[in-house]
């Protein structure tokens, strides 16, 4: 779909990744570190000028260790202590190409071929497809729309997680912008330990929790520590989905199996980029905290323009995401979701993905287009004003 907006010269509101830089400190990091070579001398750098000489020795633009370096999973332990209270050990800690590889390393950690996963659908369609790699099979869990909110049927659940090795779990939500409770995630725990269910949890949207709260569940709930893969990344929270800087928190137990994966599918995250992500993760709190007003406000201006042309949307609890029914709309409601997606972006100039491309056995899809909000405040203006042609 982004390369169908760019073709058709449409507002970008597709696929889910920011046109605006990382905070200027985080960005000096990364220059320093590849000018600078190693971390002495990329600390004292401060003139970026094209006569700086480049490092005589270097380290930081080459391998890092494949775990990651240790300053960064220190970091990444401090960042959960001081925003959680949550004390982890960095050696149970993996730095990783993105959130998608930890998640992959750690389904193929735990999974063996033909095991079942345990999906929750709408999904973000990497889970089913990295089953496919590993030859795991998907099983679906309904998160359906009852009374404006998405729930779950725990009787599904149960009788999923009876069955299956793991289940993966993404709160806040892609695309629906669910936020699980403590209640909802100790439901989960309880479940997971009761048949020894693995819980592979995606949390990239962490930070944007627009309403209630976002929960660590082995923190809150250490009984299932041990069946628990904590993944995550700077990508969405940094604007920076190109730097690919992710992580794992994984159970002791599971750390060997856990890095064999990990290096012998890519070694190891990009080096410099590590280094600058030691930065972010130093940011004041107030950067963390004031995240979820940034993206309220655009969803919420979007969801307006949506809601007036005839979408039916809810409200979102976190994420940037609008997972909007189309069929009130006169212009698409004879359309199918891929249709729909290609009116949107040839005849409207706003790009947005079909509704069932979350979607596995169910039709539920068919209703629905998503929306991503995270671009800048003068694109999602823009396509605002495209989407009156849709009155």
């Amino acid at each position: 779909m982004t390369r169908l907006s760019i073709q058709h010269s449409a507002i970008n509101l597709s696929q889910g990744f920011p046109n605006e830089p990382p905070p200027p400190t985080v960005i000096n990091a990364l220059v320093r570190a590849i000018l600078g070579g190693t971390p002495e001398r990329a600390a004292s750098l401060t003139n970026f000028s094209q006569d700086t000489a480049l490092a005589p020795i270097d380290a930081l633009n080459q391998y890092s260790p494949p775990m990651g370096r240790t300053e960064l999973r220190n970091a990444i332990s401090n960042q959960y202590e001081r925003i959680y209270s949550w004390n982890v050990n960095p050696d149970e800690i993996t730095v990783t190409l993105g959130a998608t590889e930890a998640l992959a390393s750690a389904l193929r950690t735990v999974g063996r071929v033909g095991d079942k996963i345990a999906i929750i659908e709408p999904f973000h369609e990497s889970y089913p497809n990295q089953c496919g790699l590993f030859h795991l099979e998907p099983i679906y869990v309904t998160l359906a729309l009852k009374g404006g909110e998405w729930t779950l049927d725990w009787d599904e659940l149960e009788e999923a997680m009876r069955v299956a090795r793991a289940i993966v779990l993404n709160s806040p939500h892609n695309p629906t912008g669910k936020v699980f409770s403590r209640e909802e995630l100790r439901r989960v725990a309880e479940l997971a330990v009761r048949h020894d269910t693995f819980v592979i949890t995606d949390e990239i949207y962490e930070h944007m929790c627009l309403s209630g709260e976002h929960y660590v569940l082995p923190k809150e709930f250490p009984f299932a520590r041990h069946l628990v893969f904590v993944c995550n990344s700077v990508g969405k929270s940094a604007s920076a989905t190109g730097w690919r800087v992710g992580w794992c928190v994984h159970p002791k137990e599971y750390t060997t199996a856990y890095r064999a994966v990990h290096d012998q599918m890519v070694v190891m995250a990009p080096h410099p980029m590590q280094y600058a992500t030691e930065t972010f993760l130093k940011l004041p709190l107030q950067y963390f905290t004031e995240m979820p007003k940034k993206y309220a406000r655009r969803v919420e201006i979007l969801r307006n323009a949506l809601h007036e042309v005839g979408f039916g949307v809810g409200v979102p609890e976190g994420a940037y995401y609008l997972f909007a029914k189309y069929k009130g709309v006169n212009a698409l409601r004879d359309l199918g979701p891929m249709e729909a997606a290609m009116y949107m972006i040839e005849k409207v100039g706003v790009a947005c993905v079909p509704g069932d491309n979350f979607y596995g056995m169910a039709n539920d899809g068919r209703d629905f287009l998503r929306f991503a909000a995270c671009r800048s405040i003068a694109d999602i203006e823009e396509a605002c004003a495209r989407l009156l042609v849709l009155r």
